[in-house]
């Protein structure tokens, strides 16, 4: 089967680079169409990867100026505001995966979706890193016969601040949702003021100031494990690695409360490391979802439907991903 490029709109920046070498590591041959405004900055990208080509895109146009040339995906990798690649990906009739929208902001989405739900593949990538936290968070979740309370704290190292786009979209989501998301008591409610500041120990045991964000990680962790508490927290700050005189690292603390399989009380306390930051972390999980909507791993392509990233990603494998990246889920002492 002849796989057509797959279009990443907006691919010049590091998430892009990273989920291109996260797809090469394992699928050196698939081809790319780096989109941008800029084709001059599109080219030096694709010259970098290799095996890419560069086209400008008009989010103005039905065809996104792209004519007739074929493309077997869509990966939109900033706020899309017109919703261009998603439409574009549905007249073609292959997957779309977008990962820049709040959890506010999907309403759109899902109206086009359910106009013509058997048009294509639609991945809602915008839990945190696109899955990493979801799929660790539901795998660590095996262990557990009844789930009373999920907690998520992600710590960014100050460093680790990413390209304009994402400063941008980070802009954007603060500006137009300072409450937080969250499920207390088997309601969901918006935590803002004083209500949404907390604090959690990084993986080094450093007491990190945090507040509460709105990740749709809240809605789809609510929806797959019942749990009636469920919250996510981000702070910003020296990630433990950076304290140890190494270079920054992203963390994702992720603390479970319930009972075990026997029903008695259980407590755990994860984290999910990446060396390299968030960009090689979204990187990969963007990476995976792709090689899963279109088959690559061997399997049937992805149907369409619409898809949070946990529902495609296979814990096992993806964890094993990681592991080579030199990332990991690690078990913590509860305190």
């Amino acid at each position: 089967m002849t796989l057509h490029p797959i279009l990443f709109m907006g691919g010049s920046g590091a998430i892009g680079h990273h989920t291109a070498r996260a797809l090469r590591a394992a699928y050196p041959d698939v081809p790319l169409l780096i989109g941008g405004r800029d084709l001059a900055k599109a080219q030096r990208t694709a010259e970098q990867l290799g095996g890419a080509q560069a086209v400008v895109i008009d989010s103005s146009a039905e065809d996104l100026g792209l004519g007739d040339r074929a493309v077997s995906a869509v990966v939109v990798f900033y706020m899309d505001h017109a919703l261009a690649g998603l439409r574009f990906a549905q007249q073609r009739g292959v997957p779309h995966l977008s990962i820049s929208s709040g959890v506010f902001e999907i309403a759109p989405e899902i109206a086009m979706y359910m106009h013509t739900p058997g048009a294509s593949a639609i991945v809602l990538g915008y839990e945190w890193m696109v899955g990493a936290t979801t799929v660790s968070t539901l795998s660590i979740a095996r262990e557990f016969g009844r789930i009373g309370a999920i907690r998520i704290d992600a710590l960014v190292d100050e460093q680790d601040t990413g390209g304009p786009t994402v400063a941008s979209d980070f802009k954007h989501l603060n500006k137009m949702l300072p409450a937080a998301l969250t499920r207390r008591d088997g309601l969901f409610v918006w935590r803002e003021g004083e209500d949404s500041k907390t604090r959690f120990q990084a993986l080094d045991g450093t007491e990190i100031e945090a507040s509460g964000f709105s990740s749709i990680d809240v809605a789809g962790l609510a929806a797959a494990t019942g749990a009636p508490n469920v919250q996510f927290n981000i702070g910003i700050g020296v990630s433990s690695s950076r304290r140890q005189g190494q270079p920054m690292s992203t963390e994702i603390i992720i603390e479970l409360a319930g009972e075990d399989l026997d029903g008695n009380p259980l407590r755990t306390r994860h984290a999910v490391v990446h060396p390299a930051g968030t960009a090689p972390l979204t990187g990969l999980s963007v990476a995976m979802n792709l090689e899963r909507l279109l088959g690559l791993d061997g399997q049937p392509a992805t149907p369409p439907g619409l898809y949070f990233p946990y529902q495609l990603l296979d814990a096992e494998a993806y964890l094993e991903r990681l592991k080579g990246e030199g990332g990991e889920l690690r078990r913590l002492q509860v305190g």
